[in-house]
């Protein structure tokens, strides 16, 4: 007597598994483009800002130490630290973090734009110790409705 065949192959509730088993996979993957791409523009964003800061940072070791570029136009990064422990006197850090008041205005001692980015440099004259400018480049720009920032801090010799 024979005995009646297996039928080989998938029934359909196997494959409706599988089916959603990769449907699972194939979401996780896309989730994690575009985790990548969003990552990809913040790096591609920070390193465009750095390099704008090195630029003008390249820029400003160039100039003479009392080159207009290299003042401390507001004074508030000079003689604030009259007891020398290394600390501005005023709290305000020697001037060094300024950029925008809270109404818009420029408060550095210095800046230009490049594109989409502000670049923004503040000095402290005599700093941490005499005949030394302590230089602060920050860059700033938006990404993603986000406000970002890269600083590059760097000093200055009057080479006698």
């Amino acid at each position: 007597m024979n005995s009646p065949k297996k039928e080989a192959g998938f029934t359909l509730l196997e494959i409706l598994i599988a089916i959603a088993i990769l449907s699972f996979g194939l979401l996780a993957v896309a989730t994690m483009q575009a985790t990548s791409i969003k990552g990809n523009s913040q790096a591609i964003g920070i390193t465009e800002g750095i390099n704008l800061a090195q630029d003008v940072i390249e820029e400003l070791i160039g100039l003479d130490y009392n080159h207009t570029d290299l003042s401390d136009t507001d004074n508030n990064g000079t003689n604030q630290d009259v007891d020398d422990d290394g600390v501005d006197d005023d709290g305000g850090n020697f001037g060094l973090d300024d950029t925008v008041d809270g109404g818009g205005n420029v408060i550095a001692d210095n800046w230009a734009t490049s594109g989409r980015y502000t670049i923004y440099w503040n000095v402290a004259v005599d700093e941490p110790i005499n005949n030394i400018k302590t230089i602060r480049v920050t860059v700033q720009w938006t990404d993603r409705h986000a406000s970002k920032r890269a600083t590059v801090d760097f000093m200055k010799a009057d080479i006698i």
